[in-house]
């Protein structure tokens, strides 16, 4: 029988967006551009879920440029995949709020490893996005941003969420991160039937770029609802 970490790391290795994107956005996959990225993520799942505990689902938005879209692990970037981890990565370095914020939580929580026996973090998407601006840059971009490249995911969506329940997934409850999120979560869980219930916990950039002052507030909201 495969362990849950198995499963990960099985779907990541073949987690591929073979559709068509509208113009001037691009996909990021972090397992396809960087090669120490799956055997290091894969560290990761062995480390954490080398087992067939059923664990409850948090699903972020889709990864950003210094979180999971390079590390492979949603809200976790480089320093906290190094510094609580303990699993370095030499060929990158990343800061990213939203990782700072969620690994706090999970130190309140009791640390890494309770808390990744219990829950499963992933994305709605858990391929990343990026879209040129007016400048020529490229930057973050959301699955919902645009109706067309929501239109555009949808069907993959779907497909590789599916794939990430039958991980061993608790279906009573899923909990989501971002409110805007959540609308979209619950449009395809109508669909899908695919969980008992939604609980929206607000987005941890959100709290990090406006809600600093209160982050303990928010942290305590994230264990009340959690546990």
């Amino acid at each position: 029988m495969e362990t849950f970490a198995q499963k990960v790391i099985e779907f990541n290795k073949h987690l591929e967006f073979t559709g068509k994107l509208p113009e001037n956005i691009k996909i990021m996959n972090p397992f396809r551009e960087n090669e120490e990225i799956l055997p290091i993520s894969s560290r990761f799942y062995e480390k954490f879920y080398n087992d067939n505990e059923t664990r409850k689902l948090i699903l972020g938005i889709n990864p950003g440029r210094h979180g999971a879209g390079v590390t492979g692990i949603p809200f976790t970037d480089t320093k906290r995949l190094n510094e609580v981890c303990d699993i370095k990565i030499d060929s990158v370095s990343t800061h990213e709020p939203s990782s700072v914020f969620v690994y706090e939580m999970i130190d309140h929580y009791g640390g890494a490893e309770k808390f990744y026996g219990n829950y499963f973090i992933t994305a709605m998407s858990p391929l990343g996005f990026i879209i040129k601006n007016s400048k020529g840059n490229w930057i973050n971009c959301n699955y919902y941003d645009f109706e067309e490249l929501f239109n555009a995911v949808q069907p993959f969506i779907t497909d590789t969420l599916k794939k990430q329940v039958d991980f061993g997934v608790d279906t009573k409850v899923c909990y989501v991160l971002g409110k805007k999120n959540a609308k979209y979560v619950n449009l395809i869980n109508r669909k899908e039937k695919l969980f008992d219930s939604i609980v929206a916990l607000d987005h941890p950039r959100y709290i990090q770029q406006y809600k600093m002052k209160s982050k303990d507030k928010y942290i305590s909201d994230y264990l009340s609802k959690l546990s």
